[in-house]
């Protein structure tokens, strides 16, 4: 089946602004967001756990857990897993530099194994 016959249209949501990205975000304003774009047809939506160290998975997450399975379709990245552990000094984002310094205080570990890409999607 193509994505064509899924999708009702040809626009989809990126979610890395709802990850803090340049500054923080209030939840209630990430939301309203969401439901704004889902009540304008908005059925496609990307993600990624680089987008605030997970806080625009979890985000989206929340405001999808409502919304009926079936109804979008969800990409995301691998290659960067989500830890339970904190950075304690600044987190070090390489070469976004604080792009998501807003983000969730999570440390992110590069790894490219079919494992970490398995965790990834669990996660």
């Amino acid at each position: 089946m193509s994505l064509q016959h899924i999708l009702p249209g040809r626009l989809g949501f990126g979610t890395a602004p709802l990850g803090n990205m340049f500054r923080a975000i209030p939840d209630e304003e990430a939301r309203a967001t969401l439901e704004a774009a889902w009540d304008h047809g908005v059925r496609f939506f990307d993600t990624a756990p680089f987008y605030g160290a997970g806080l625009a998975e979890e985000r989206l997450g929340e405001v999808l857990a409502g919304k009926p399975r079936d109804e979008y379709v969800l990409s995301t990245k691998v290659g960067r897993v989500v830890l339970d552990e904190h950075e304690t000094d600044a987190p070090d984002f390489g070469e976004k530099g604080g792009l998501f310094e807003h983000g969730n205080p999570n440390k992110i570990l590069h790894e490219w194994t079919a494992d970490a890409t398995e965790r990834s999607i669990e996660g």
